[in-house]
């Protein structure tokens, strides 16, 4: 790789470190890939494919609207590069799409490239040992196969992308726990605050004073916490007693 495309891995490289961050821009920060890999690579184009919650393949960044329009007809066709990299989690480099396979094929993926200006695909795996979260897919407009050293480049921006999204779902998963987590200290502090207000109002103890609550509240799809907010607010119904 040449000196001023080795600098620009180094200023992509600082980028990535924004992922480290709460405030980080998972979908700009993958359309900015594409982009760098088409500035970086002998490409003409990229686009970045991720699985979902639901074990779907999902476009979410490309750098042009010709790559975006040919990666979602690969997306419809599970024979496309992007679903055999996903399954396999191995490369599939120099996929050629003047190929006679690719002719033959009567697939929505083929039939985009044969009109498309593009002549060749790679695809690169996007996983950090054995969790594959997408692949990373490059376009290219001139025949001939990606070098090694350029292919090594791309996976180590596909590296870079993977890491970049597996930081940003920790970090969504961190902030779920927490809410919940606070949610539930809050629930438990506002029941036993109820138990406490209505165990001396009905001269209960603690522990029947909240199976009451629950007898109470079952049969009328009551939540305790909701119950225990209108003890302690004291907007209860006003013939409101505990079984």
């Amino acid at each position: 790789m040449a000196l001023a495309s080795q600098q620009r891995m180094l200023e992509i490289l600082v980028e990535a470190v924004d992922t480290l961050t709460e405030e980080f821009d998972l979908p700009g920060y993958l359309h900015r890939l594409s982009i760098r890999c088409v500035e970086l690579l002998p490409v003409e184009g990229a686009a970045v494919v991720l699985i979902t919650q639901h074990g779907e393949l999902q476009l979410v960044a490309s750098s042009d609207e010709d790559t975006r329009l040919l990666e979602l007809a690969a997306l419809q066709d599970a024979r496309g590069p992007s679903s055999r990299c996903y399954l396999t989690g191995q490369a599939q480099l120099n996929i050629e799409l003047t190929s006679t396979s690719i002719a033959q094929d009567s697939g929505p993926f083929a039939t985009r490239a044969r009109g498309s200006d593009f002549v060749t695909v790679h695809t690169l795996p996007m996983k950090l040992r054995h969790q594959v979260v997408g692949s990373l897919n490059l376009f290219c407009s001139r025949p001939g196969p990606l070098i090694e050293s350029d292919a090594q480049a791309g996976q180590g921006l596909s590296n870079m992308a993977t890491i970049a999204i597996l930081q940003q779902r920790a970090l969504q998963q961190s902030h779920v726990e927490k809410v919940q987590l606070q949610t539930a200290l809050t629930s438990r502090v506002a029941i036993e605050q109820a138990k406490g207000i209505l165990s001396e109002r009905h001269s209960l103890s603690l522990d029947d004073t909240f199976d009451s609550m629950r007898a109470y509240a079952r049969p009328r799809h009551l939540r305790l916490t909701e119950l225990a907010q209108r003890v302690i607010d004291d907007t209860l119904d006003p013939d409101f007693r505990l079984p």
